[in-house]
């Protein structure tokens, strides 16, 4: 990879990681996806920096950014804009929603009712909206970043499969270590630190980035081992539903970002096996499915799965 293109990856993630202390993982994660073209799903009890997280990368891109706090009587086109009539010109006139930035952070995303997140699915798919019979492109890049609690918490509402089927990754953020919570508090004397964040790249910078990510080589044992890892899930005894054809597509996808974010022009196994988790986990149904309580016990059987796969060699 041109040293140039890995240097305005350092630079990001440098940037996001000024604010977002002991989380270095969940800073290459997301930024996995933003390389990906793709949305990323972040998920834990409340309070432990995932709105942060969501804050921290917009700002770090120079882009429009719009956060999005999901509450129960929010509607469609709260999010993607409606027509309004204009008395003078007798006509309807469009007027764009919030949907309309860079990069989007749906705030607490399941604590809306599935009609309202549903709002999303185009934006995310297509990269567009339809309001009345027209559609409206979104402007480039395009990133939604959506947190959420737990579902057992009080006021939530399950994601659809089909709106979980759109993040390439899901995130579970985690309580940090002791030295990293202690400097948070270090941090906090004067204020929120990411408000002073300053952008790192520009809109055109990351579009490069994506456009490089689109150029990683992937060698034909590598497709191969995405598809048995894939078909794993599917013909699993233990799986009420397996992995789905874009599940497959994310994975390479994501593996092709991961592998220019660490300075290599092509994708290696190992590239695979560390996303397969945070790829796959939310795209299976375990047998016995209880929403939101068994994320540990799905990990788990799909590290499973992954560990009795085959890794090219």
């Amino acid at each position: 990879m041109p040293t140039e293109l890995n240097h305005l990856v350092d630079q990001l993630q440098r940037n996001v990681s000024r604010v977002v202390l002991g989380k270095d993982e969940v800073v290459r994660l997301c930024l996995v996806a933003l390389l990906a073209g793709e949305h990323v799903l972040l998920e834990d009890v409340p309070g432990v920096g995932k709105t942060l997280v969501g804050k921290a990368l917009a700002k770090s891109v120079q882009g429009d950014f719009c956060r999005i706090q999901f509450t129960p009587d929010l509607l469609p086109s709260d999010i993607v804009g409606s027509s309004v009539y204009h008395a003078k010109t007798g006509e309807f006139v469009y007027s764009c929603g919030p949907i309309f930035a860079n990069i989007i952070l749906a705030d607490e995303i399941n604590r809306t009712p599935p009609r309202t997140q549903s709002a999303l699915l185009e934006a995310m798919s297509d990269m567009q909206v339809s309001v009345d019979g027209q559609t409206h492109p979104l402007p480039s890049p395009f990133m939604v970043i959506a947190t959420q609690n737990p579902f057992e918490f009080e006021g939530t509402y399950p994601l659809p499969e089909s709106q979980l089927d759109r993040f390439l990754l899901r995130i579970s953020m985690g309580y940090p270590d002791r030295q990293s919570e202690r400097q948070v508090l270090l941090t906090h004397r004067k204020g929120e630190p990411v408000d002073e964040l300053q952008p790192a790249l520009g809109c055109e910078q990351i579009r490069d980035l994506q456009t490089a990510v689109r150029g990683v080589a992937v060698e034909d044992s590598i497709y191969d081992y995405i598809l048995d890892i894939t078909h794993a899930t599917r013909y699993c005894d233990e799986l009420h539903v397996g992995a789905s054809t874009r599940g497959a597509i994310c994975l390479y996808r994501a593996a092709q970002a991961l592998a220019l974010m660490e300075n290599r022009d092509y994708v290696i196994p190992d590239d695979v096996k560390r996303l397969s988790i945070p790829v796959l986990s939310h795209r299976v149904i375990p047998k016995g499915y209880l929403h939101g309580r068994q994320r540990d016990a799905v990990e788990t059987l799909v590290r499973r799965l992954v560990d009795e796969v085959r890794v090219p060699e």
